[in-house]
Protein backbone atom coordinates (compact mmCIF):
# COMPACT_ATOMS: atom_id res chain seq x y z
CA UNK A 1 0.00 0.00 0.00
CA UNK A 2 2.30 2.38 -1.46
CA UNK A 3 -0.13 5.54 -0.93
CA UNK A 4 -0.42 5.31 2.65
CA UNK A 5 3.63 5.26 3.28
CA UNK A 6 3.70 9.18 3.99
CA UNK A 7 0.25 8.57 6.17
CA UNK A 8 1.64 5.78 8.55
CA UNK A 9 5.30 7.05 8.35
CA UNK A 10 5.28 9.04 12.24
CA UNK A 11 2.38 6.53 13.17
CA UNK A 12 2.93 3.21 15.37
CA UNK A 13 2.04 -0.06 14.11
CA UNK A 14 -1.27 -0.56 14.99
CA UNK A 15 -2.92 2.57 13.74
CA UNK A 16 -5.19 3.18 10.82
CA UNK A 17 -4.67 5.60 7.76
CA UNK A 18 -5.74 8.83 8.63
CA UNK A 19 -9.58 9.51 7.52
CA UNK A 20 -11.17 12.60 7.16
CA UNK A 21 -15.19 12.20 6.93
CA UNK A 22 -16.69 13.70 4.05
CA UNK A 23 -19.34 16.05 4.17
CA UNK A 24 -22.64 14.93 4.78
CA UNK A 25 -24.87 14.33 1.66
CA UNK A 26 -28.13 13.91 4.46
CA UNK A 27 -31.19 16.05 3.40
CA UNK A 28 -32.20 19.53 5.81
CA UNK A 29 -34.76 17.46 7.94
CA UNK A 30 -37.30 20.65 6.98
CA UNK A 31 -37.32 19.16 3.39
CA UNK A 32 -39.52 16.07 4.78
CA UNK A 33 -43.28 16.48 4.65
CA UNK A 34 -43.81 16.24 8.15
CA UNK A 35 -47.60 18.05 7.90
CA UNK A 36 -48.99 14.45 6.50
CA UNK A 37 -51.13 16.99 4.05
CA UNK A 38 -52.22 19.27 6.38
CA UNK A 39 -53.20 22.83 6.11
CA UNK A 40 -51.00 24.30 8.97
CA UNK A 41 -48.08 25.86 8.75
CA UNK A 42 -44.51 24.05 7.80
CA UNK A 43 -42.19 24.15 10.64
CA UNK A 44 -39.50 26.67 10.34
CA UNK A 45 -36.81 26.31 8.38
CA UNK A 46 -34.69 24.80 11.10
CA UNK A 47 -35.42 22.65 14.11
CA UNK A 48 -33.03 24.65 16.24
CA UNK A 49 -33.66 27.49 18.28
CA UNK A 50 -31.02 30.34 19.37
CA UNK A 51 -30.08 29.08 22.79
CA UNK A 52 -30.34 26.13 24.73
CA UNK A 53 -31.03 26.81 29.15
CA UNK A 54 -31.00 23.21 30.84
CA UNK A 55 -34.50 23.37 32.09
CA UNK A 56 -36.03 22.24 35.40
CA UNK A 57 -37.48 18.87 35.60
CA UNK A 58 -40.62 18.71 35.33
CA UNK A 59 -41.63 21.34 32.92
CA UNK A 60 -39.61 24.36 33.91
CA UNK A 61 -38.43 24.59 30.19
CA UNK A 62 -41.56 24.33 28.32
CA UNK A 63 -44.51 26.31 27.30
CA UNK A 64 -46.94 27.41 29.94
CA UNK A 65 -49.84 27.65 27.92
CA UNK A 66 -52.66 25.44 29.46
CA UNK A 67 -53.94 23.28 26.09
CA UNK A 68 -54.15 19.66 25.87
CA UNK A 69 -52.27 17.90 23.02
CA UNK A 70 -53.31 16.79 19.56
CA UNK A 71 -53.92 13.37 19.08
CA UNK A 72 -53.73 10.87 16.02
CA UNK A 73 -56.34 8.13 16.43
CA UNK A 74 -54.41 4.72 15.98
CA UNK A 75 -55.43 1.29 14.92
CA UNK A 76 -53.02 -1.55 15.58
CA UNK A 77 -55.33 -4.47 15.50
CA UNK A 78 -54.81 -5.53 11.86
CA UNK A 79 -51.06 -4.77 11.80
CA UNK A 80 -48.28 -7.07 11.51
CA UNK A 81 -47.11 -7.13 15.66
CA UNK A 82 -43.15 -6.58 15.67
CA UNK A 83 -41.15 -9.80 17.25
CA UNK A 84 -42.24 -9.70 20.95
CA UNK A 85 -41.59 -11.83 23.76
CA UNK A 86 -44.21 -14.46 24.13
CA UNK A 87 -45.13 -13.67 27.93
CA UNK A 88 -44.64 -10.19 30.12
CA UNK A 89 -42.44 -10.01 32.69
CA UNK A 90 -43.36 -10.01 36.39
CA UNK A 91 -43.06 -6.40 37.69
CA UNK A 92 -43.34 -5.51 41.65
CA UNK A 93 -44.17 -2.75 42.57
CA UNK A 94 -41.75 -2.23 45.79
CA UNK A 95 -42.28 1.96 47.21
CA UNK A 96 -43.89 4.34 46.29
CA UNK A 97 -43.42 7.94 47.45
CA UNK A 98 -45.02 11.92 46.72
CA UNK A 99 -42.89 13.84 44.92
CA UNK A 100 -43.83 17.69 44.54
CA UNK A 101 -42.39 19.41 41.94
CA UNK A 102 -40.62 22.66 40.89
CA UNK A 103 -43.89 23.56 39.27
CA UNK A 104 -45.83 23.23 41.93
CA UNK A 105 -47.46 19.75 40.59
CA UNK A 106 -47.29 16.36 42.44
CA UNK A 107 -46.49 13.32 41.28
CA UNK A 108 -45.96 9.56 42.73
CA UNK A 109 -42.92 7.94 42.17
CA UNK A 110 -43.10 4.16 41.89
CA UNK A 111 -39.82 1.95 41.60
CA UNK A 112 -40.34 -1.66 40.30
CA UNK A 113 -38.50 -4.73 40.58
CA UNK A 114 -38.56 -7.75 38.15
CA UNK A 115 -37.82 -11.22 37.28
CA UNK A 116 -35.63 -10.23 33.94
CA UNK A 117 -33.10 -7.91 34.77
CA UNK A 118 -31.80 -6.11 37.89
CA UNK A 119 -32.24 -2.74 37.20
CA UNK A 120 -35.25 -0.34 39.07
CA UNK A 121 -37.23 0.41 36.71
CA UNK A 122 -39.88 3.63 37.59
CA UNK A 123 -43.22 4.84 37.06
CA UNK A 124 -43.87 8.47 37.45
CA UNK A 125 -47.86 8.63 38.27
CA UNK A 126 -49.53 12.43 38.16
CA UNK A 127 -52.79 11.42 39.95
CA UNK A 128 -53.72 10.10 43.06
CA UNK A 129 -56.20 7.47 41.79
CA UNK A 130 -53.69 5.66 39.56
CA UNK A 131 -52.85 2.84 41.87
CA UNK A 132 -50.52 0.07 41.83
CA UNK A 133 -52.04 -3.65 42.28
CA UNK A 134 -49.23 -4.88 43.69
CA UNK A 135 -47.98 -2.34 45.71
CA UNK A 136 -51.87 -2.21 47.28
CA UNK A 137 -51.48 -6.14 47.81
CA UNK A 138 -51.50 -6.88 51.88
CA UNK A 139 -47.78 -8.91 52.96
CA UNK A 140 -47.06 -11.00 55.33
CA UNK A 141 -46.54 -10.19 58.60
CA UNK A 142 -46.55 -6.35 57.35
CA UNK A 143 -48.11 -3.29 60.12
CA UNK A 144 -49.64 -0.94 59.26
CA UNK A 145 -46.22 1.25 59.63
CA UNK A 146 -44.82 -1.15 57.26
CA UNK A 147 -47.23 -0.27 54.51
CA UNK A 148 -47.03 2.75 55.22
CA UNK A 149 -43.24 3.46 54.46
CA UNK A 150 -43.56 1.73 51.87
CA UNK A 151 -46.19 3.45 50.25
CA UNK A 152 -48.75 1.32 50.24
CA UNK A 153 -51.36 4.22 51.78
CA UNK A 154 -54.51 6.10 50.99
CA UNK A 155 -54.55 9.67 51.06
CA UNK A 156 -51.73 11.74 52.55
CA UNK A 157 -48.91 10.97 55.05
CA UNK A 158 -48.51 13.82 57.67
CA UNK A 159 -47.22 13.34 61.52
CA UNK A 160 -49.10 10.75 63.70
CA UNK A 161 -50.76 8.74 60.94
CA UNK A 162 -51.34 5.55 62.13
CA UNK A 163 -53.24 3.82 59.59
CA UNK A 164 -52.45 3.11 55.85
CA UNK A 165 -55.98 2.80 54.50
CA UNK A 166 -57.79 5.76 56.61
CA UNK A 167 -56.88 8.95 56.32
CA UNK A 168 -57.84 11.29 59.44
CA UNK A 169 -57.40 14.11 57.59
CA UNK A 170 -58.55 13.79 54.05
CA UNK A 171 -57.71 16.62 51.71
CA UNK A 172 -59.88 17.57 48.82
CA UNK A 173 -58.93 15.57 45.70
CA UNK A 174 -58.13 17.18 42.54
CA UNK A 175 -57.80 13.92 40.35
CA UNK A 176 -60.62 12.26 38.96
CA UNK A 177 -62.25 8.72 40.49
CA UNK A 178 -60.01 6.20 38.78
CA UNK A 179 -62.44 4.93 36.61
CA UNK A 180 -62.93 8.34 35.17
CA UNK A 181 -59.47 8.03 34.59
CA UNK A 182 -59.24 5.04 32.75
CA UNK A 183 -62.32 5.37 30.52
CA UNK A 184 -60.72 8.94 29.26
CA UNK A 185 -57.63 6.87 28.16
CA UNK A 186 -55.18 9.08 30.07
CA UNK A 187 -51.64 10.28 28.70
CA UNK A 188 -48.34 7.49 29.11
CA UNK A 189 -44.95 7.94 28.17
CA UNK A 190 -42.97 4.98 27.70
CA UNK A 191 -39.42 6.98 28.57
CA UNK A 192 -35.69 5.65 28.51
CA UNK A 193 -33.18 6.68 30.50
CA UNK A 194 -30.64 8.88 29.04
CA UNK A 195 -28.39 10.66 31.58
CA UNK A 196 -26.49 12.76 28.86
CA UNK A 197 -30.03 14.38 27.95
CA UNK A 198 -31.30 14.94 31.31
CA UNK A 199 -29.03 15.55 33.38
CA UNK A 200 -25.60 16.38 30.80
CA UNK A 201 -27.50 18.98 29.22
CA UNK A 202 -26.34 17.12 26.04
CA UNK A 203 -27.90 18.92 22.79
CA UNK A 204 -26.91 15.49 20.85
CA UNK A 205 -31.14 14.92 21.57
CA UNK A 206 -34.03 15.91 22.88
CA UNK A 207 -34.41 13.16 25.36
CA UNK A 208 -34.62 15.68 28.09
CA UNK A 209 -37.00 18.40 26.45
CA UNK A 210 -39.41 15.41 25.79
CA UNK A 211 -39.71 13.73 29.32
CA UNK A 212 -40.35 17.62 30.73
CA UNK A 213 -43.06 18.15 27.94
CA UNK A 214 -44.77 14.82 28.52
CA UNK A 215 -45.05 15.42 32.49
CA UNK A 216 -46.23 19.09 31.82
CA UNK A 217 -48.96 18.11 29.45
CA UNK A 218 -50.08 15.56 32.47
CA UNK A 219 -49.95 18.56 35.16
CA UNK A 220 -52.35 20.33 33.66
CA UNK A 221 -55.36 21.09 35.29
CA UNK A 222 -57.90 19.58 32.46
CA UNK A 223 -55.69 16.53 32.71
CA UNK A 224 -57.05 13.13 33.91
CA UNK A 225 -53.42 12.66 34.73
CA UNK A 226 -50.84 10.08 33.19
CA UNK A 227 -48.12 8.10 33.67
CA UNK A 228 -44.49 8.37 32.48
CA UNK A 229 -42.85 4.86 32.46
CA UNK A 230 -38.94 5.54 33.13
CA UNK A 231 -36.94 2.39 31.38
CA UNK A 232 -33.48 2.11 32.58
CA UNK A 233 -32.37 1.60 29.09
CA UNK A 234 -29.46 4.33 28.38
CA UNK A 235 -28.69 4.82 24.99
CA UNK A 236 -31.43 3.05 22.97
CA UNK A 237 -30.76 -0.08 24.95
CA UNK A 238 -26.80 -0.72 24.92
CA UNK A 239 -25.28 1.15 28.19
CA UNK A 240 -23.55 4.80 28.89
CA UNK A 241 -20.28 3.14 27.87
CA UNK A 242 -20.97 2.13 24.25
CA UNK A 243 -23.73 5.11 24.29
CA UNK A 244 -20.26 7.51 24.50
CA UNK A 245 -18.43 5.48 22.39
CA UNK A 246 -21.11 6.55 19.52
CA UNK A 247 -20.61 9.41 20.18
CA UNK A 248 -17.24 9.91 19.17
CA UNK A 249 -18.25 7.85 16.29
CA UNK A 250 -20.52 10.42 15.57
CA UNK A 251 -17.98 12.99 15.68
CA UNK A 252 -15.80 11.17 12.95
CA UNK A 253 -18.77 11.67 10.83
CA UNK A 254 -21.33 9.09 10.82
CA UNK A 255 -25.18 9.52 12.18
CA UNK A 256 -26.42 7.77 15.36
CA UNK A 257 -27.57 4.87 13.51
CA UNK A 258 -24.67 4.33 11.83
CA UNK A 259 -22.83 5.07 14.83
CA UNK A 260 -24.17 1.71 16.61
CA UNK A 261 -24.05 -0.03 13.54
CA UNK A 262 -20.46 0.50 13.26
CA UNK A 263 -19.90 -0.55 17.20
CA UNK A 264 -22.14 -4.48 16.12
CA UNK A 265 -25.09 -2.65 18.20
CA UNK A 266 -28.92 -2.85 16.76
CA UNK A 267 -29.43 0.66 15.80
CA UNK A 268 -32.21 -0.16 18.51
CA UNK A 269 -32.00 -2.30 21.03
CA UNK A 270 -34.80 -1.37 23.20
CA UNK A 271 -37.69 -3.71 24.58
CA UNK A 272 -40.81 -2.20 25.87
CA UNK A 273 -42.16 -6.12 27.72
CA UNK A 274 -41.34 -4.36 31.31
CA UNK A 275 -43.57 -0.81 30.14
CA UNK A 276 -46.66 -3.10 29.10
CA UNK A 277 -46.72 -5.10 32.10
CA UNK A 278 -45.69 -2.16 34.31
CA UNK A 279 -48.75 -0.61 32.86
CA UNK A 280 -50.80 -3.62 33.30
CA UNK A 281 -50.01 -3.42 37.49
CA UNK A 282 -51.31 0.11 37.37
CA UNK A 283 -55.13 -0.87 35.98
CA UNK A 284 -54.38 0.22 32.06
CA UNK A 285 -55.41 -2.91 30.91
CA UNK A 286 -58.70 -3.62 28.82
CA UNK A 287 -60.50 -1.74 25.86
CA UNK A 288 -60.03 1.58 27.19
CA UNK A 289 -57.16 2.16 26.11
CA UNK A 290 -54.42 4.31 26.49
CA UNK A 291 -52.67 7.69 24.57
CA UNK A 292 -49.34 7.07 23.96
CA UNK A 293 -47.11 10.14 23.69
CA UNK A 294 -44.53 9.29 21.44
CA UNK A 295 -43.04 9.94 17.41
CA UNK A 296 -42.02 6.15 17.19
CA UNK A 297 -44.59 3.92 15.37
CA UNK A 298 -42.89 0.82 16.06
CA UNK A 299 -43.49 1.59 19.64
CA UNK A 300 -46.89 1.73 19.28
CA UNK A 301 -47.34 -1.99 18.94
CA UNK A 302 -44.64 -3.27 21.43
CA UNK A 303 -45.97 -0.97 24.00
CA UNK A 304 -49.37 -2.94 23.45
CA UNK A 305 -47.89 -6.58 24.30
CA UNK A 306 -47.92 -9.52 22.54
CA UNK A 307 -51.63 -10.25 23.43
CA UNK A 308 -52.62 -6.39 22.95
CA UNK A 309 -52.69 -6.66 26.91
CA UNK A 310 -52.50 -2.62 26.61
CA UNK A 311 -54.49 -0.92 23.80
CA UNK A 312 -53.30 2.17 22.53
CA UNK A 313 -56.28 4.09 20.98
CA UNK A 314 -54.30 7.44 20.35
CA UNK A 315 -50.70 8.77 19.54
CA UNK A 316 -49.56 12.12 20.32
CA UNK A 317 -46.75 13.42 19.12
CA UNK A 318 -43.87 14.79 20.80
CA UNK A 319 -43.46 18.01 18.64
CA UNK A 320 -39.74 19.22 19.19
CA UNK A 321 -39.63 22.84 21.27
CA UNK A 322 -38.64 24.64 18.28
CA UNK A 323 -41.11 23.88 16.25
CA UNK A 324 -43.86 24.94 18.33
CA UNK A 325 -42.14 28.32 19.33
CA UNK A 326 -41.00 29.20 15.29
CA UNK A 327 -37.21 28.58 16.66
CA UNK A 328 -37.50 30.97 20.18
CA UNK A 329 -37.20 28.10 22.49
CA UNK A 330 -35.47 24.56 22.15
CA UNK A 331 -32.59 22.81 21.33
CA UNK A 332 -29.70 24.82 19.70
CA UNK A 333 -27.07 22.86 18.44
CA UNK A 334 -25.88 20.93 14.65
CA UNK A 335 -26.01 17.70 16.46
CA UNK A 336 -29.48 18.03 17.29
CA UNK A 337 -30.34 18.72 13.60
CA UNK A 338 -28.70 15.77 12.65
CA UNK A 339 -29.93 13.46 15.41
CA UNK A 340 -33.82 14.68 14.14
CA UNK A 341 -32.46 14.03 10.31
CA UNK A 342 -31.86 10.53 11.16
CA UNK A 343 -34.25 9.62 13.21
CA UNK A 344 -37.10 10.64 10.47
CA UNK A 345 -35.12 9.56 7.59
CA UNK A 346 -33.74 6.17 8.97
CA UNK A 347 -36.10 5.45 11.76
CA UNK A 348 -39.04 6.44 10.62
CA UNK A 349 -40.08 8.50 13.42
CA UNK A 350 -42.96 10.75 13.02
CA UNK A 351 -42.82 14.15 14.67
CA UNK A 352 -46.08 15.58 13.68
Amino acid sequence: MPALTGLMRDLPSHASPVYSPGPSTGKDVSGFDLDNGRSESPPPPTVLSPAFTPPSTPGAGTPTKQKEPRSILVDTASQRPPKLLDTLPEVNCVVRARIPTVTGAEMFLHLYQNNVDDKEHLAIVFGNNIRSRSLDAPRSGETEMDRMIRGAYTGRLHPGRTSSRIDPKPQPSTSPPVDQVIQTSALVRIHSECYTGETAWSARCDCGEQLDEAARLMSLPSSPGGVIVYLRQEGRGIGLMEKLKAYNVQDLGWDTVEANLMLRHPADARSYGLATAMLLDLGFGGDAGIKLLTNNPDKVRAVEGPNREVIVKERVAMVPLAWKTGGKKGIHSEEIEGYLRTKIGKMGHMLG
